[in-house]
């Protein structure tokens, strides 16, 4: 029960009450709606008893002009009501997708990790929806039935006690129904959300990797796996279908009988001569007024309940504690010279299971710093601590003396550079991915990243150069291609420290020879960490770290570690003979 307490009052304080204004408008015009509604009841029993008897035609026509400007009332109240709220919901919903993808971004590289695109793109896109039954008219009109209601319940009363009593009898006991089945919904609407977002999660994995699935032959086993997520999805709408179809067939049978027993009573009554046909046909008619919001209350129940549900996992992600917390990250980098420290650094993934133990080094300013090793031994953690994407468990990372756990993040990325071996291109041109990190660089420094990572050599080829398109991920692009991309955008970057994860594997001696190229005119001056598998390419490294087991068992330059026979050794023999 507290759950749900705390989510309708973050609700209420985040999205109702700061737009009290357009919904307390709202609410005056639903009322105005419902009690012009109320008229037509009202005058049919005086167009009966009175009306009609007296054979009087100007008060026919009184009645008929009385009617017909409440109908205009009600069609005009409905208009500016739905364009009010339906277009501030909409908006709303703009305006929360922006907020939570903005709060998504600044989560840490681990949440991501854990954590599937196509599922976070659900939360984004479909949790905040349910937000428009708050602030559009689901609110507004659970409230302007409920008032309705009451004013209906007052002219029955006034009209016959009795069979009011009788009404009100399967009306409680539909209500007491209703919330029973809200309770027993919202979980369930809950688990849909998160169900979604798995399914949608896949689905765009499958998409991503086509290539490879088509490659291995594997369209049998994920038409497999996708069929098995929506039946997952069926199996709990139709758990929510069964209890909107118990709350719409109670509400049918336990207000259908209310109704049979009007008739009866009514009918009684009338012939003993203490109620007239007026008053009875007016009672079923303010009778209707009164069930008819009762009835829509419980559709609008169920979207809110949705909505909360939806809601609760939107919470969930608003609290979550951001990478770069202020109280935390106090320290805020001006211009860095670029010595970074390794100081008794350990690791882990997980509790108990260590993947870096006690890894001490200095990686001075401008110096290029190689990690070798085999597959799994710790390299990528290194480069991912001295990027800030992971914080150490025990130890310090230092920039220029300041313990990097405690700098501002931004103010140290943007003194940092990352080229990784499958560099992340976005669809769209050349220029464009190249000018990703500084959108206002001048036409002056773009060519001069073109021409430091050779990029015009193939762009010079391309009938629109870098104006080309290059599909999603760089698809028309070979790896070198795409590889010099993200070089010239590293060095349109300008950084103090790059980090370069195999830059050059995978590709064949011509591309290579021309990223060595490019690379070494990115590192020149600058603190740069260099995973590389081909150790032929690190030879000029200023030191090179051989990392196993999360360990440093070798350090110094390439001719000293030849010289010592030890494992750097054994890696670069063995490599030589391939």
């Amino acid at each position: 029960m507290s759950k749900k307490k705390v989510s309708f009052k973050w609700a209420f304080k985040e999205f109702i009450w700061p737009r009290r204004g357009i919904l307390g408008l709202g609410l005056i015009l639903i009322i105005i709606r419902s009690l012009s509604g109320l008229v037509l009841p009202y005058e049919t029993k005086n167009l009966i008893d009175i009306v009609v008897p007296s054979k009087n035609q100007s008060d026919l026509w009184h009645v008929i002009i009385f009617v017909s400007s409440a109908i205009l009332i009600q069609a005009v109240t409905s208009f500016i009501l739905t364009r009010l709220l339906s277009v501030e919901a909409q908006h709303l919903i703009a305006q929360l997708r922006a907020k939570v993808q903005k709060k998504l971004l600044t989560l840490p590289i681990s949440f991501f990790d854990n954590n599937k695109s196509g599922a976070l793109v659900s939360r984004v896109m479909s949790d905040v929806e349910g937000v428009r039954n708050l602030v559009g008219t689901g609110v507004v009109q659970l409230i302007g039935g409920s008032v309705t209601a009451i004013v209906a319940l007052v002219f029955l009363i006034k009209i016959n006690g009795l069979m009011t009593a009788l009404v009100l009898l399967p009306v409680l006991l539909f209500a007491f129904i209703a919330l029973k089945a809200f309770g027993y919904i919202r979980p369930i609407f809950r688990d849909r959300g998160k169900i979604n977002a798995e399914v949608t999660g896949r689905l765009t994995e499958t998409l991503n990797g086509v290539r490879v699935i088509k490659g291995f032959n594997a369209e049998a086993q994920e038409n497999k796996t996708f069929e098995d997520g929506v039946d997952r999805l069926y199996q709990n709408v139709k758990k929510s279908l069964t209890a909107t179809a118990l709350m719409t067939s109670s509400s049918t049978f336990l207000l259908g009988l209310a109704s049979a027993g009007i008739m009866g009573m009514g009918g009684y009554f009338m012939m003993g001569g203490s109620m007239s046909t007026g008053d009875f046909i007016s009672f079923t008619l303010f009778l209707g007024f009164m069930i008819a919001p009762i009835v829509q209350m419980s559709n609008i129940g169920s979207q809110l309940t949705e909505a909360l549900a939806g809601l609760d996992r939107t919470q969930e992600l608003m609290n979550m504690t951001e990478e770069d917390d202020p109280e935390v990250r106090s320290i805020i980098l001006g211009d860095i010279k670029g010595d970074i420290v390794f100081n008794d650094v350990s690791f882990s993934y997980e509790e108990s299971k260590e993947v870096l133990h006690n890894i001490s080094f200095e990686a001075n300013a401008g110096s290029v710093t190689a990690l070798v090793g085999s597959s799994g031994s710790g390299k990528s953690t290194i480069a991912g601590l001295a990027a800030t994407f992971l914080n150490p468990v025990s130890g310090q990372v230092t920039i220029d003396g300041k313990d990097l756990s405690k700098v501002n993040l931004s103010s140290y990325r943007k003194n940092l550079g990352v080229v990784l071996q499958d560099d992340f291109l976005y669809e769209g041109t050349i220029r464009e991915n190249i000018l990703f990190p500084r959108p206002n660089a001048t036409e002056e420094q773009i060519q001069a990243a073109v021409k430091g990572a050779y990029v015009d050599e193939f762009t010079d080829r391309f009938e629109d150069g870098l104006e080309t398109v290059i599909g999603e991920r760089g698809v028309k692009l070979s790896g070198g291609q795409r590889q010099r991309i993200s070089i010239a955008r590293a060095l349109l970057a300008d950084p103090k420290v790059i980090i370069l994860d195999e830059a050059t594997s995978n590709l064949d001696t011509e591309s290579e020879s021309f990223i060595q190229k490019s690379l070494n005119i990115l590192m020149k001056e600058r603190t740069t960490f260099v995973i590389a598998h081909r150790l032929s390419t690190i030879q000029q490294a200023d030191q090179i770290l051989v990392i196993e087991d999360g360990r440093i068992v070798e350090q110094g330059k390439h001719d000293e570690l030849l010289a010592k026979k030890g494992r750097y050794f054994d890696l670069y023999t063995y490599q030589s003979r391939i």
